[in-house]
């Protein structure tokens, strides 16, 4: 009997292996069975768990693990690398904010670029205001585009407008390229400032979305946690007040989205 138990006891062990093995391939924490747990150096000491219904889908890009499951409160949700991006239930408070912040702020705003948003919520807010001519997006990772089409639809619907154009590429190169004073608003939709997505919050980066800036153009960017990420908030101020003329604010719609609003 007792050998009975060993065994079954090593089967059991050698499955919880294997089943942490494939979440972490897959971008999952599986601390607890049947949970999603977003374990990040960017939120040290915390984990941020959803229980999982169904995954929807999992792939790897050229870039990243990308995954979606359905779940238990906030309805579909995003994630890149393991790190939530986008849920159903809340998308609206940041796609709103980092959107109607900047271009509420300018008269008449016709042509804006968007960094990444590769879900297309941003792009949805942006065709509300009626006085634009001209969207451009950058999104490195096509993946991120097609999966959201398939699974977001609502956030999605933006990428019909027929005023948007669709670049897929880094957006740090399509920004030196772009001519002088093309933009009366960019928008920075990135991924927190880890790997690939650190250049998006150094002061090059920024110099260049002054050069693409018309004068008097604005800028808004992500720009992490008051609770969590100062550090990284005050040097994100200091190189925009290097960069830009105009003033420089910190804005807050919750103690998850932060946005960073100056102009030019």
């Amino acid at each position: 009997m007792e050998a009975e138990t060993a065994a079954k006891r090593a089967r059991e062990n050698e499955g919880a292996a294997a089943a942490d093995g494939a979440g972490e391939q897959a971008g999952i924490s599986a601390v607890i069975p049947g949970w999603f747990s977003e374990i990040s150096p960017m939120w040290p000491g915390e984990a941020h768990s959803l229980k999982v219904e169904k995954v929807l889908f999992q792939g790897k890009s050229d870039y990243q693990d990308v995954l979606v499951f359905q779940s238990s409160t906030y309805g579909k949700v995003l994630v890149l690398d393991g790190v939530i991006q986008v849920t159903e239930r809340d998308e609206c408070a940041y796609q709103e904010m980092i959107t109607h912040l900047p271009l509420c702020s300018i008269k008449d705003p016709k042509k804006v670029l968007v960094i990444g948003g590769g879900d297309g919520g941003v792009l949805r807010e942006v065709s509300r205001h009626s006085s634009v001519e001209q969207i451009d997006i950058c999104e490195i990772d096509k993946m991120v585009v097609d999966v959201s089409k398939q699974f977001f639809p609502h956030l999605a619907l933006g990428f019909e407008d027929p005023r948007v154009s669709l670049h897929i590429g880094d957006g740090v190169a399509f920004l030196k390229n772009a001519p002088e004073g093309t933009y009366d608003a960019v928008i920075v939709d990135s991924s927190d400032p880890v790997g690939p997505a650190q250049e998006l919050f150094e002061k090059p980066f920024f110099e260049s979305v002054s050069r693409a800036l018309r004068p008097g153009g604005v800028v808004c960017t992500q720009a992490e946690s008051i609770w969590l990420h100062m550090h990284i908030i005050e040097d994100i101020v200091t190189n925009c007040r290097q960069v830009f003329k105009g003033s420089v604010n910190y804005e807050r719609s919750d103690r998850f989205h932060a946005l960073l609003h100056g102009g030019a």
